[in-house]
């Protein structure tokens, strides 16, 4: 998961994998080989057994500022229909290769935090903050719509329809203080804590069930276009293979002894 990559870094220790964007003197923008590379990474890494959470990081002080100006936007004004659709259907695909990847991804965001880095942190499934984290959804500021690669699904589905809908016509700037208590900030730290807070919480999961973990991470992805009885039922059925594991035995059998499970992952 390391070796090849190319437009972002990464390093993987203790089954965390931990990536940023690598360009801090422009506050980390992503470009389209960064894009594509990133969605590739987050598809393969379902198939990666030595990784069992991801860190989204900061890099100097910012988190992300979105499509580079220069690199993705100007290109964009001179693209045709067919061109401009395969663009915005890969940046959607970073989407839905995160949601899809089976690890928890965790978002460490400092600084700034706009436009398509707003969308990962977005698309992250927990996210630690710094009380200088500035989060903006600024496609309106641009020209373009709010609905970018799902923000219209997912950002309701986080802090509530109002909330979204006034960052999403306004482009204006969340607070960190306002993401917590929304509910988009798990948690919001100092800046020299936030990569220590960051690791702490992707080591504990990792240490977790993993099995279980895919699982959850999983039927929270599916479970938004079920109804309640085919929630309920899903839910039957992935608890009950969970119930096969390996992992769950652990757990028992540790209770039993009165000691703490050591899970495996299977």
């Amino acid at each position: 998961m390391t070796g090849d990559v190319k437009h972002f870094r990464c390093e993987v220790q203790n089954r965390v994998a931990t990536i940023a964007l690598d360009r801090p003197d422009r506050k980390n923008p992503l470009t389209f080989d960064s894009y594509a590379e990133l969605r590739d990474w987050f598809r393969d890494l379902v198939y990666v057994d030595d990784v069992d959470a991801v860190v989204f990081a900061s890099n100097g002080g910012n988190f992300s500022s979105g499509g580079d100006v220069h690199d993705i936007i100007c290109p964009l004004t001179r693209m045709n229909m067919k061109q401009l659709l395969a663009f915005t259907r890969m940046t959607g695909d970073l989407v839905k290769a995160m949601v899809n990847c089976g690890k928890p991804v965790i978002a460490a965001i400092d600084g700034v935090c706009v436009g398509a880095g707003a969308i990962i942190a977005m698309a992250s499934d927990l996210r630690i903050a710094t009380p200088q984290a500035k989060c903006a959804f600024l496609f309106t500021r641009v020209g373009l719509a709010g609905c970018d690669m799902g923000a219209c699904a997912i950002l309701p589905r986080i802090i509530g329809q109002g909330r979204a809908a006034e960052l999403l016509y306004t482009g204006r700037s969340m607070s960190a203080d306002e993401g917590f208590a929304w509910g988009f900030y798990n948690n919001l730290v100092e800046a020299d804590q936030l990569d220590g807070a960051a690791q702490d919480m992707a080591r504990r999961i990792a240490a977790g069930p993993n099995f279980a973990h895919m699982m959850t991470k999983t039927m929270l992805a599916q479970e938004w276009s079920m109804s309640i009885e085919q929630a309920i039922e899903a839910e039957a059925q992935a608890q009950a293979i969970c119930m096969q594991t390996g992992d769950f035995e652990r757990a028992y059998n540790a209770f039993v002894a009165k000691e703490k499970p050591d899970f495996m992952g299977d």
